[in-house]
């Protein structure tokens, strides 16, 4: 396996780049045979679109590059827990690995709530590696939000 560090680096810069934009700060990167081939932080306010998450417009913009919907050997690192919706579409895109930063009690559906990956009716289960740049990612969100309050 590669060196992850790069790439969740590049996922936090998108998280970065989110938070400037005014959105929550969370950022996703697809790696596919070594190169990372997507790039996104959320949009939903500057698209007026609850779908617009970090994920599921780097899955768009993979899905593009590599021509296909399915991303199969592809890699996913994204700086928090996935939600319901986007743990859904990183099976249905079938993503080879997911990794994650920060872990999301309230909204993940990975490791917490549903944990979408465990129920039978999920048809592909990524290999899931959870804690990269943690720390890093949980502080970028904690300064988010307490500017906002």
């Amino acid at each position: 396996m590669t060196d992850t560090a790069p790439f969740m680096q590049a996922a936090l810069q998108e998280a970065r780049k989110a938070a400037a934009r005014g959105e929550v700060p969370i950022g996703a990167v697809i790696v596919h045979e070594g190169e990372v081939v997507a790039a996104a932080g959320n949009r939903t306010r500057e698209l007026n679109d609850i779908t617009a998450h970090a994920e599921i417009e780097a899955i768009r913009m993979a899905a593009t590059a590599i021509g296909g919907e399915r991303l199969s050997g592809a890699d996913l690192y994204v700086t928090l827990e996935p939600c319901t919706m986007c743990a859904a579409a990183i099976s249905f895109a079938r993503i080879r690995r997911l990794y994650y930063g920060a872990e999301d009690p309230k909204g993940g559906a990975v490791d917490n709530g549903v944990r979408f990956y465990s129920s039978p009716t999920c048809h592909h289960v990524p290999d899931v590696y959870s804690g990269l740049a943690e720390r890093e990612a949980a502080d970028i969100l904690r300064a988010f939000f307490a500017a906002r309050r």
